[in-house]
C-alpha cells in the first residue's frame, strides 16, 4: 500500500490570513507578480459569497536541518500552490497592494452592492452610486460598525430592505470563515519529491519551472536574507531591457536602494545593448553553475534547503554557505565590467545584433565559462578566444537546446576536472571534425528555416570577414543586419513559385543572402542568368541598374564573400537544386574557416 506523503486539513480563510500576517506560512514571490486580474478577484470573492469551493492550497514545511548546536528546526511552511489565490484575498479583504506585471504598485479595490448581492471591480461611476459599497475593505475593518453603515445606507437608498442589507452585510463578512482546504506535504520528502509534485501542480495553468521553485525556496529565506537576493535577480533582469524601471525601484523600494546589490546595478540605467537580456531563469543558471559546479537547478534548491548529499542530511550550514555562494554568483553575474567584457566577446564573434542570438542557453554557458575562466585568472586573450569557439561551437551543434540542465552539469563538471583547455579540444574536435564540416554541416543547411542556427552563424562569419552585402559596391552585411533590411533570395522567390515550387523548396537557407532592398527590387523576379547579364553589362560600360558595383573583379569578389558558386550568371530553373548544393558547402567552408579564426 502506497505511503501517503501529505495530509489534508481545512481551515477558516481567517486562520490563513492571520498565518500569513505572522509568517507562519510563507508566501514566495516566485519571480511572477499578481497576474490576476481585477475581475478575476471580482469572481473569486463571488464564488466565496456563493459557498463555492475555490480549490485547495498546496504547503510544504522545509525539511528539518541540524543547527550548528546540534539540534534540529523545521522550517515554515511555504505556499507552493495557491499564492495568486492568497494575494488576491489579502488585497480584496484586507486593503494589501499587489506588485503588477509591470511593477506597478496598485490596490485593487471591490465593490459590493449589498441590495442586489452583486460583487465589481470599483470604478468612478460605481464610487457616486450610493447602492454601491464601493471597497469591501470596509466591512472586514475592526472598526466597522454593521448597524451604523445599514441605517446610513437605507437612508441613501430608500428602496433597499434593511433586515436584507443587514442580511447581506453579515454574509460578506461571514466569508471569512469559510473552509478552504490546505494541502501540507509531509516534512520528510526529499526535494525532489516536492520538486516534482511542484510542477505536476502547475501543469495545467500557468507552468513552474525547477527554477520557479528555486525562487520561491529564496525569497522565503529570512535568515539569510533570501527576499532581498529574490529581488535582485528579479529586478537586474527587469532593468536589463526596461533601464526606465531604475526610477520605479529607487521610488517604490526604499529598503532595497538600501542594498549593496541596488548599486551594483545602477549600471543598467543607462544601458540599451540587448545581446544579452537575461531572465531570471538564464541569471540563476548562470549564478548557480559557475558557482557551485553543478547544472541542475534542483540542485540548488537542495542545497539551499541544507541537504548533505553524501548523508542525505539537511544541515543549516550547507544553507548558510549555498546562500552566500548563490549570492557571490548573482554579485558576479551582474558586474557591470563582467557583463560588458562578455557582451563585447559575443560581438567580436560577429554576433552584433540580437536577431543573430538563437540559443540563449548557448549564451548562458558561453557566461559560465568566462567567469570560470576569469576566476582561474586565466589571460584575457586567451579567455575571448575560448568563450568565443565554445559559443559558436554550441550554436552549430544545438548543444544546449531542448532541457540543457544534463548538459550543463557534465560540461561544468568536466571543465573542472580536466580542465577547459583540455576538455575544450577534445569537445570541438569530435563535435567539429573533418567530417561535420565537409558533410553533416551542408546537409544540416538543407532547411527553409531563416532561423536557422547555421545561417545565423553564417551571417555572423559575413560580420566577422566584414562581408559586403549580395551586390552591393559599399554597404556592409553589418550595416544590413542593424539596420534590419530583410533575408531575399539569389533565385528570386516569384520566379521559383512560378516555376512551381514548393515553399520548403525555394525558402532554403542556401537561396538566401543579405542584400539591400532597392538590389531585391531591381532583381524583381528575373531568373539569375537574366539579372546577371544585367549586371555584367554595368561592369563593362553599361548602365547601373541593380546594385553600384561596376568592377568585374569587384563583382567576383562580392560573389566569393557571399558564397555565390561560379556559373550563376548562366543559371536558369533547371539548375536550383545544383546550385542549392554548391552554397550549401561553400558556406560550410566560409562558417569553417571563421571557426578556426576565433
Amino acid at each position: 500500500m502506497a505511503t501517503q506523503k501529505y495530509s489534508v486539513n481545512h481551515h477558516p480563510i481567517q486562520t490563513l490570513l492571520t498565518w500569513i500576517k505572522s509568517e507562519e506560512i510563507a508566501i514566495p514571490e516566485i519571480q511572477r507578480p499578481f497576474v490576476w486580474s481585477a475581475v478575476k478577484v471580482r469572481n473569486l470573492l463571488d464564488s466565496l459569497y456563493k459557498g463555492y469551493p475555490i480549490g485547495y492550497l498546496i504547503a510544504w514545511r522545509n525539511p528539518k536541518v541540524k543547527l550548528k548546536d546540534g539540534s534540529s528546526s523545521t522550517g515554515k511552511r511555504i505556499l507552493i500552490d495557491g499564492q495568486q489565490r492568497i494575494t488576491a484575498l489579502m488585497a480584496a479583504l484586507l486593503g494589501k497592494e499587489v506588485i503588477t506585471n509591470e511593477y506597478e504598485t496598485v490596490r485593487i479595490r471591490i465593490a459590493f452592492n449589498p441590495k442586489d448581492e452583486q460583487f465589481e471591480v470599483t470604478n468612478p461611476a460605481i464610487e457616486k452610486n450610493s447602492i454601491w459599497l464601493p471597497d469591501i475593505t470596509t466591512v472586514f475593518s475592526p472598526d466597522f460598525k454593521i448597524l451604523t453603515f445599514v441605517y446610513s445606507y437605507c437612508k441613501a437608498n430608500s428602496i433597499a430592505d434593511k433586515d436584507k442589507v443587514y442580511e447581506n452585510c453579515e454574509r460578506l463578512r461571514g466569508i471569512i470563515n469559510n473552509p478552504v482546504g490546505l494541502i501540507e506535504l509531509n516534512s520528510d520528502l526529499t526535494i525532489e519529491e516536492v520538486t516534482d509534485i511542484f510542477i505536476r501542480v502547475n501543469s495545467l495553468g500557468t507552468e513552474l519551472s525547477q527554477a520557479d521553485f528555486a525562487m520561491s525556496k529564496i525569497a522565503s529565506n529570512e535568515t539569510y536574507d533570501g527576499n532581498t537576493l529574490r529581488k535582485a535577480i528579479d529586478y537586474f533582469c527587469h532593468l536589463s531591457v526596461a533601464p526606465e524601471f531604475y526610477s520605479k525601484i529607487n521610488k517604490h523600494d526604499p529598503e532595497f536602494v538600501k542594498t549593496d546589490f541596488f548599486n551594483k546595478m545602477a549600471w543598467l540605467r543607462n544601458e540599451n545593448d540587448g545581446i544579452y537580456d537575461p531572465l531570471y531563469t538564464d541569471m540563476l543558471r548562470v549564478a548557480f553553475t559557475s558557482e557551485f559546479k553543478r547544472g541542475r537547478l534542483q540542485d540548488l534548491v537542495a542545497l539551499l534547503s541544507g541537504r548533505n548529499f553524501e548523508t542525505k542530511e539537511y544541515e543549516e550550514s550547507i544553507a548558510e554557505k549555498s546562500f552566500a555562494l548563490l549570492k557571490q554568483g548573482v554579485i558576479n553575474f551582474m558586474n557591470e565590467t563582467h557583463f560588458k567584457r562578455f557582451v563585447m566577446i559575443i560581438r567580436s564573434a560577429g554576433f552584433i545584433d540580437p536577431s543573430l542570438i538563437g540559443s540563449q542557453n548557448a549564451l548562458n554557458f558561453a557566461y559560465i565559462i568566462y567567469l570560470t575562466l576569469r576566476s582561474q585568472s586565466k589571460q584575457s586573450a586567451e579567455i575571448e578566444q575560448a568563450v568565443r569557439r565554445w559559443f559558436v561551437m554550441s550554436v552549430l551543434t544545438g548543444r544546449y537546446s531542448g532541457s540543457p540542465e544534463s548538459t550543463f552539469d557534465y560540461d561544468i563538471r568536466q571543465i573542472h576536472e580536466q580542465g577547459f583547455d583540455h576538455y575544450s579540444n577534445a569537445v570541438i574536435s569530435a563535435e567539429l571534425s573533418d567530417a561535420y564540416w565537409d558533410s553533416m554541416l551542408p546537409q544540416e543547411m538543407n532547411t527553409s528555416s531563416a532561423i536557422s542556427p547555421y545561417f545565423k552563424v553564417f551571417q555572423a562569419a559575413q560580420v566577422k570577414f566584414n562581408d559586403k552585402g549580395f551586390l552591393s559596391k559599399d554597404i556592409t552585411v553589418s550595416d544590413l543586419i542593424l539596420n534590419r533590411n530583410d533575408v531575399h533570395h539569389i533565385f528570386p522567390k516569384n520566379f521559383l513559385k512560378k516555376a512551381g515550387l514548393s515553399k520548403g523548396r525555394y525558402n532554403q537557407i542556401a537561396n538566401y543572402a543579405l542584400a539591400q532592398s532597392e538590389i531585391n527590387i531591381a532583381i524583381r523576379d528575373r531568373s539569375p542568368c537574366e539579372y546577371f547579364k544585367i549586371v555584367f553589362d554595368q561592369c563593362n560600360g553599361g548602365k547601373k541598374k541593380i546594385g553600384g558595383i561596376t568592377d568585374i573583379e569587384e563583382l567576383k569578389k562580392n560573389l566569393k564573400m557571399n558564397c555565390i558558386p561560379d556559373g550563376i550568371e548562366s543559371m536558369k530553373i533547371d539548375d536550383y537544386d545544383d546550385f542549392l548544393e554548391l552554397r550549401r558547402k561553400l558556406m560550410s567552408s566560409k562558417i569553417k574557416s571563421y571557426f578556426n579564426q576565433l
